[in-house]
Parts: C-alpha cells; sequence; structure tokens
C-alpha cells in the first residue's frame, strides 16, 4: 500500500534444474507458477490479486520463468538472467542467487541442493497497472515488487 511491505507467497511452483557443478554458467533453470495459489494472509487482497486489476488468473493462469544466461560473480554468489512471464507479457529478469548448497541427501535417499534469490520488477512492465489514489495523496499500490526465492532442487 506504499505504506508498508505486503509479503505473500505462490504455494503451487514447479521446475527443472539443470545444475552444470563443475561450470555453474551452463547451468539452466525453468519454472512455472500457479497464479491462482498467490497467499498474502488476506482472503480478500487475494481474490483481489487473483482478478483482472492484477493477475487475471482465469485468462493467464500460469507465471513462467526461463533463464537465459548465469554468471559466476564469485563462489556461492551468482546471476542469472531469463524471461519472466506474467500475464503474456515477457520481460528480462535478473537475480542475484546466493547458493548452491552443497548436495545432501535427505531422510529418504534423495539428493538435494537449495539457493536463494532476489529481483526487483516494476509491475507495470507487466501489464498489471490498477492502482487507486489514497485520501492523503499517492497511489494505494507501488510499482516496484520483490521477488525472494528460497528454493530447493531434487535430482532426478
Amino acid at each position: 500500500m506504499m505504506i508498508s511491505n505486503v509479503k505473500g507467497h505462490f504455494g503451487k511452483i514447479a521446475g527443472t534444474l539443470a545444475l552444470d557443478v563443475g561450470d555453474l554458467s551452463k547451468s539452466r533453470v525453468i519454472a512455472t507458477i500457479d497464479a491462482s495459489s498467490i497467499e498474502t494472509r488476506d482472503a480478500q487482497r487475494d481474490v483481489h490479486l487473483k482478478s483482472a486489476d492484477f493477475l487475471d488468473v482465469d485468462k493467464f493462469p500460469i507465471l513462467a520463468f526461463e533463464s537465459t544466461g548465469i554468471d559466476v560473480v564469485r563462489p556461492g554468489e551468482f546471476t542469472v538472467e531469463g524471461d519472466l512471464t506474467i500475464r503474456d507479457v515477457t520481460r528480462r529478469v535478473l537475480f542475484v542467487v546466493e547458493g548452491p548448497t552443497p548436495p545432501a541427501k535427505d531422510p529418504w535417499g534423495n539428493m538435494r541442493v537449495a539457493v536463494s534469490a532476489t529481483a526487483k520488477i516494476s509491475r507495470s512492465d507487466f501489464g498489471l497497472i490498477w492502482n487507486s489514489a489514497l485520501e492523503s495523496g499517492g497511489l494505494l499500490v507501488g510499482d516496484e515488487v520483490t521477488i525472494s526465492l528460497d528454493v530447493e532442487f531434487v535430482a532426478a
């Protein structure tokens, strides 16, 4: 609300990571997100975010990301550039990534790695332009959105 940050998450995410541990720049990631799985701990706000004013989940049910390049900044830190699609609008986005963690075996025998990543986007770049003026001046919804990811990948 341009007063404080609202945090939310998507509960239904799928993706693949082709990890080249010898040369991380050769790795690739593809992810899809069920737009209707957005959750901000406020049912009324969630309904609005799913509406045509924002994500329009009936018309655009999937958000997608596909990496186009990975650059190692230093050991344990790299950038992932790729195409993010929201509402059938695709824009180039740059994530700053920490990790991957060393591979670890979980209690079920699966090998896992994890990464944390952040990026900032302008929601208006994706056609998310709905807003409302505040009585005190300014707008209800800010344009900048911070995307934060904490993701585990399981070896297939």
